[in-house]
Formats: C-alpha cells, sequence, structure tokens
C-alpha cells in the first residue's frame, strides 16, 4: 500500500472515530482530502477535510481538525499532525514510512507505480502525427511523436488500455498532386521542357523520387499518357514516404497499433456499401443530414457550432470532414471508450464540428482533443530556417541525425503541448549540465559506477549488481540525514504524479520530475558517502541509490529516453 493510501486510511479512521463519538456532528464521513503543501516547510501532507465539512458539521474548521488530530489511531506512518491556518492539517512523515517506498521500488521495479482505471473508460485510441504521406515529416511531426509515444506509455502505467493509431491521409487531391509533381520532374529529368504547375509539390525530395525511379526502371513511364504516369508514380511516391515515415518514427521508437489507411473508408464491401456510405445513413437516420443548394449538409448548429458543415458538395465531390467523420464513426465501432487525436494548434477552429459530429452520434464528450504549439529551432539562440543539407525547411529526420534521439525526445517534452518549444541544436548536444537530458542520465549512469565500485566488477549489468551488492532485506533504518529524506520524498510523489499525467494528458511533468529526482540525488551524493562507510550505512545508502537508478530508468523509459549505464 502506498503512503498516501496509508495516510488516507489513518485520517479516514480519525474522522469515522470523531463521528461514533459526537465530537463531529455528521452522517457520513468525508473523504480525507489529502493534498501536497505547497510549501515543503508545511509537511509532507496536508487534509482540507475539516473546511470542507465545516458548514455540514456547523463546526469551526480548527475545532473539527483538533478533532481529527485527537483521534488518529497509533501508527507508524504520521510522525507529527499540525493545525495550520483556517483548518488545515499538515502531516509530516516518519522517517520508517519514507524508508518503505525505496523498500517497494526495489520490490517492484519498473512495476512501481501501476495503476488500475476502471472499466467504460480506460479503452483509448489515441490518434497522433497522421503526417500525408506526401513529404518529409517536419518537425512539428516530431514532436506530435514524441508527445504521442510518451502519452500513450504514461497512461498504459495509469492503467488505460491504449490503441496507438497513425490516420494515413492517402485519399483525395493532394495524393494526384503528389504524383504529378513527381511525373513532372520525372519527365524533366528525362529532357523534357515541362513546367512545374502551380500546384505542386517543390521539394528536393520529389526530384529525388523521381531520379530513383529512372535509376530502378529507365524511361518506362515516359511513354504513359499524363493521367497514366500521375497515376503510377502517385503510387510509387505513396510507398515510399510511408516506408520512409514507418523507419524513421521506428528509429525514434515510435510504434503504432494502427496505420489506418484513409482510402479503406471508400472500399465498398459486398453490400456495395463504403464506411462513408454506412456513416452518412447512420447520421441521416438521426435527422442530422439536410439536402441545401445542391449540397447535404450536416446540422452541427444543433450542437452549439457556429454554421452547418457541408459533407457532399453540389457537385458530388465528398469535403474532407466527410472522411473525418466517417472515421471516427469507424473508431466508434470498434469499441473505443475514449477517443484522443492530437492536433496542432491551427486546427482549433476544426474542434467544435468534430465535437458535434461526435455528440449527433451519440457520444457526447468521447472525442478529446489535444493541441499542439509548434517548435522553434534554434542554433546558440539563433533561429534556424533551412537546411544546410537542402536548403529548404529542416525536417524531423535532419533534427534527429544531428542531435539523436535521446534528447530529441525529451526536449520536445519539456514543456506542455500547448506551450511553443524553443528547440537549441546546441543544447541539445552539450554534454553537460546544461543539457538537462544528459542531466538525468548522468545521475542513472553514476548511480551505476557505484554499484561497480561495489562489487568491484566492469562486466555485469546494474541489475546484477545491484543484486549481489544489496541484499533483498537491506536494514534501511540508518537513511536518515535530510539529502536521504528529500530523495526519498521526491520517490514518494512518483505514484501520484503517474496518475495526475496520465489523466491531464501531460508527460511533461515527468521531464521536470526526473530532473528533480536527478537534482536530489546528485545532493544526496555530495552530501553523503556510500562507498567505505560502515557496512550498515553502505548497505543502506547504496539501497537508496539502486532505487533512484530504478526510478530514473522507469521516468526515462516512460518518456521514450534511454538509461544508459556508462556515459
Amino acid at each position: 500500500m502506498q503512503i498516501r493510501e496509508q495516510l488516507e486510511a489513518i485520517v479516514n479512521g480519525a474522522i469515522t472515530a470523531a463521528i461514533a463519538d459526537g465530537a463531529l456532528a455528521l452522517e457520513e464521513a468525508p473523504a480525507a482530502a489529502l493534498e501536497r503543501p505547497r510549501d515543503p516547510e508545511n509537511g509532507d501532507w496536508a487534509s482540507t477535510v475539516a473546511m470542507r465539512s465545516a458548514k455540514l458539521a456547523h463546526a469551526n474548521p480548527r475545532d473539527i481538525a483538533q478533532a481529527i488530530v485527537d483521534r488518529l489511531p497509533a501508527n507508524d506512518v504520521v510522525k507529527s499532525a499540525e493545525i495550520a491556518g483556517p483548518g488545515f492539517i499538515n502531516f509530516r512523515l516518519t522517517e520508517s514510512a519514507l524508508q518503505g517506498v525505496v523498500s517497494a521500488i526495489r520490490d517492484q521495479r519498473d512495476q512501481f507505480g501501476r495503476g488500475t482505471i476502471a472499466e467504460g473508460s480506460r479503452k483509448v485510441n489515441l490518434e497522433y502525427i497522421s503526417a500525408n504521406p506526401t513529404g518529409p515529416m517536419h518537425i512539428g511531426h516530431g514532436r506530435w511523436a514524441a508527445l504521442g509515444d510518451s502519452m500513450a506509455r504514461v497512461m498504459r502505467h495509469a492503467g488505460y488500455d491504449v490503441s496507438e493509431e497513425f490516420y494515413v491521409n492517402d485519399h483525395g487531391t493532394q495524393m494526384d498532386v503528389f504524383g504529378n509533381s513527381i511525373a513532372v520532374r520525372y519527365m524533366q529529368l528525362l529532357g523534357h521542357d515541362v513546367e512545374m504547375p502551380e500546384q505542386c509539390y517543390g521539394g528536393a525530395y520529389v526530384a529525388d523520387i523521381a531520379r530513383g525511379i529512372i535509376d530502378a526502371e529507365g524511361d518506362k513511364y515516359e511513354a504513359l499518357s499524363d493521367e497514366e504516369r500521375m497515376l503510377a508514380f502517385r503510387e510509387i511516391g505513396y510507398r515510399e514516404m510511408l516506408d520512409d515515415q514507418r523507419t524513421l518514427l521506428e528509429r525514434f521508437g515510435t510504434t503504432f497499433d494502427c496505420w489506418f489507411s484513409e482510402r479503406n473508408l471508400y472500399v465498398e464491401d459486398a453490400e456495395g456499401k463504403s464506411a462513408v456510405d454506412r456513416a452518412l445513413a447512420v447520421m441521416r437516420e438521426r435527422g442530422y443530414l439536410y439536402e441545401a443548394d445542391g449540397a447535404t449538409w450536416f446540422r452541427s448548429t444543433d450542437f452549439g457550432d457556429d454554421k452547418d458543415r457541408v459533407l457532399i458538395k453540389a457537385n458530388g465531390e465528398l469535403t474532407y470532414f466527410t472522411s473525418d467523420m466517417a472515421y471516427h464513426y469507424d473508431k466508434i465501432c470498434r469499441g473505443f471508450d475514449r477517443l484522443i487525436d492530437i492536433w496542432g494548434a491551427d486546427h482549433h477552429g476544426y474542434i467544435k464540428r468534430c465535437e458535434a459530429m461526435m455528440e449527433a452520434w451519440g457520444h457526447p464528450g468521447m472525442l478529446e482533443v489535444v493541441l499542439g504549439q509548434l517548435v522553434n529551432l534554434l542554433r546558440d539562440g539563433e533561429p534556424v530556417r533551412m537546411s544546410k543539407r537542402t536548403g529548404e525547411m529542416v525536417t524531423f529526420e535532419e533534427l534527429v541525425d544531428e542531435v539523436g534521439v535521446d534528447a530529441t525526445r525529451y526536449l520536445m517534452l519539456s514543456r506542455s503541448s500547448d506551450q511553443m518549444i524553443d528547440f537549441d541544436i546546441e543544447v541539445a548536444k552539450k554534454q553537460d549540465a546544461s543539457n538537462p537530458v544528459y542531466y538525468v542520465q548522468y545521475a542513472h549512469a553514476r548511480i551505476c559506477s557505484v554499484l561497480r565500485k561495489a562489487a568491484g566488477e566492469e562486466g555485469a549489468s546494474a541489475d546484477e549488481l545491484a543484486a549481489r551488492v544489496v541484499p533483498g532485506d537491506v536494514d534501511l533504518s540508518p537513511l536518515t540525514h535530510e539529502s536521504e529524506l528529500a530523495l526519498m520524498r521526491k520517490m514518494d510523489d512518483f505514484v501520484e504524479l503517474i496518475e495526475l499525467a496520465a489523466r491531464d494528458r501531460a508527460p511533461f511533468r515527468l521531464t521536470h520530475y526526473a530532473q528533480e529526482l536527478a537534482g536530489l540525488f546528485h545532493q544526496f551524493y555530495t552530501n553523503c558517502h556510500i562507498i567505505g562507510e560502515e557496512p550498515a550505512v553502505q548497505n543502506a545508502r547504496l539501497a537508496l541509490a539502486d532505487a533512484t537508478r530504478t526510478l530514473l530508468a522507469l521516468t526515462l523509459s516512460l518518456l521514450g529516453v534511454s538509461a544508459p549505464e556508462r556515459m
């Protein structure tokens, strides 16, 4: 049982006792209402139950608080309980309670902090990146890759059943434009005087694809009609771009349970009906479609949208929103409890119509949209606009090539998704304390070095060394130095951190936590000798260091960042 749960049980017992003997005039016992004090000087935990109960109990909050404190049962968790301000109850924990966190971490290892989410809210579809397969992914896609993947990891650790999904936008005019752009470059490379149309993809990668086709197959497409050539190159370019996306994302540590092709929404079944047809039919049955000016409209204003939305234009062409509607209906049919989409901030105006769509299906509140702000790329504080290699935008792949996966992921996750990120390439490459990911990874590597020194050997892994040099039933009572207590208090924060980071879709909090935990370890390492102390102290401190190592590695893994044993 975690410290918070133990403390809640203790406070609830005191409240129940106060009600039972008439000191607290309430019919039902209120919740313990525990929270972390903003100022650590006020204790480890605080309860606001007295203030929350004052109105119902018709009593002064401080009197209620005193009644609860007077009835706290004997326990090994609470060192002291003080009444402060209008009725806060501030608790300080015993050293043994904090030492218990070390034992729990070393016992549970990477399962520490795992939660359980109730059925009916835990099966989640998380869709993110969803870049068009018409060009290289940009740095914004890199941010969504880090955010979505880490969000999934944290939510799974908290107990959610998360399915990660990439929506491949492979249907529509942008694919034809892409195919035609390759075709024009292909003909130009073969010596034809063909102008690139105004609507095109003009990046150097298009010419690279065309050149690759010539290298592989020569001029076999030269004699085709423009339409045939466009269709052929559309599929060749599509496959190449999609393969490049998969390869880069796998290298980045981001994998998906489902790559959903938009094209599949338009494939007819045995009855001649596509997913789009069926979604429109259900929406029509529910009374939310109507015809006007030759077009088919969705009554999104019924659900607070500023105007109704066209689904089928007068010329019979389907709008982009129609695909989105059918796609989200498909997700509903797959049995998810909640749909989470990560979009760029420029899609803010699209949210209301999608919320209206979900409400029309009969699932209000089921869709959750996380908006992500852009990334400002810097080099030594100066904006970076163009790639040195191509003279065009710096791609996500180029950034990873220069900076590495770990630094890219960590810095992309260093701020809330609704805040802009200033990503300085030179800072990300530094190997000193100014680089936050290096600072955290160095703490982990330093602990591994301590374990190697304690074992007197170099070859084994840190887990093997820890098992050899730290007894499983080690006596932790020597851990009473303030640096040790501060480190253990921070460890105790982890369980609640996971719960809240998952609930708020906020994996960035783990980067802050990792830096704070690393900083407290460095302080402990400076203030408390480990190797060479008397055996009882050395063993206890080795156990504390090992628990810190385990928690750092777990935190980094939830961010998708490695925990090196040597640096």
